[in-house]
């Protein structure tokens, strides 16, 4: 139990820190931050891969990285934009 939350944070920080590489973020991130954002796109990946009628995220798998690493990437997006404003 306790090692698979360990391997899920893990996973989470590998996803947010790609996120962040890819939206030129990474910088001005830290390890906790990407942790954060990677487990929160985890789940905006999950619910949007859902909305559209595909499976979300179904456990530990190249396809569940994907998506966690395309909702951290929105989640990103959406954090600059707000920013902005």
């Amino acid at each position: 139990m306790l090692t698979d939350i360990l391997i899920w944070v893990l996973l989470g920080a590998l996803a947010g820190w790609i996120a962040s590489m890819v939206m030129g973020r990474n910088a001005q991130m830290g390890a906790l931050a990407n942790i954060v954002v990677g487990i929160f796109g985890a789940l905006i990946g999950g619910f949007l891969m859902n909305a559209v009628g595909a499976a979300g995220v179904t456990g530990f798998n190249l396809y569940s990285i994907l998506v966690a690493i395309g909702g951290a990437v929105v989640l990103l997006f959406i954090v600059g934009l707000m920013r902005r404003a």
